[in-house]
């Protein structure tokens, strides 16, 4: 079964490659304070959407410091476009406290990244394998329903056991590609709704094709 499930990724790999060569994050950010910032904005909302708001808030607020002392109601107004805004806005301040309180640099930590307030092991993915080009596979929304609808997982896994089995059929040298790739396909091909599964090269062996006559 584990062979089987090896040769299913390389296809899948390749795949996923041809269809997005080029994927990559799509978060806008020149600094490892804005990528973390971006990736908590994140939550439950579009990249698009994120990167509208950070264009103007990375241009008021240029460090850990500034957002610190920053009002948060003010900061609350400059999110309040995205979803759960208010929420956002108070652990944003919170994680930058911190942060200006150790230095003001992101340390390559799993274990102090899952520890800041808004912090999860998916966003402390993101942040690694983006910033540090650490090898992670970061389980979202759109990597979890693909895992599930390709064999990979069950549709009971929680994301920290589909990132286990995801990482143990590809190799770490793929990891962090693979993530970016799942993304973008779960998001613009292997749709919760209306997938293209006519379309879909791995349409044999999903576990819900949506193809009717």
């Amino acid at each position: 079964m584990a062979e089987k499930m090896t040769e299913r990724a390389e296809v899948v790999f390749r795949g996923i490659s041809t269809l997005y060569p080029e994927a990559r994050c799509e978060l806008n950010h020149s600094t490892q304070l804005e990528l973390l910032i971006a990736v908590m904005l994140s939550a439950q909302t579009t990249d698009l959407a994120v990167n509208a708001v950070t264009t103007t808030l990375f241009a008021r607020y240029h460090d850990a410091g500034q957002f610190a002392d920053a009002p948060l109601a003010d900061l609350e107004n400059a999110i309040r476009h995205l979803g759960l805004f208010k929420t956002k806005a108070k652990n944003i301040q919170a994680v930058c406290r911190i942060i200006r309180d150790v230095g003001g640099t992101i340390p390559n930590d799993q274990h102090f990244l899952e520890s800041l307030p808004g912090v999860g092991r998916k966003t402390a993915n993101v942040f690694l394998s983006e910033w540090y080009h650490v090898p992670r596979i970061a389980v979202d929304t759109h990597v979890r329903r693909v895992a599930y609808r390709l064999g990979f997982a069950s549709v009971k896994d929680d994301p920290e056991k589909i990132e286990a089995i995801l990482m143990a059929h590809f190799p770490a040298n793929q990891w962090i590609e693979l993530h970016h790739k799942l993304v973008i396909f779960g998001r613009h091909f292997c749709k919760a709704k209306r997938p293209e599964c006519r379309h879909c090269p791995f349409v044999a062996f999903c576990a819900e094709p949506q193809i009717t006559s």
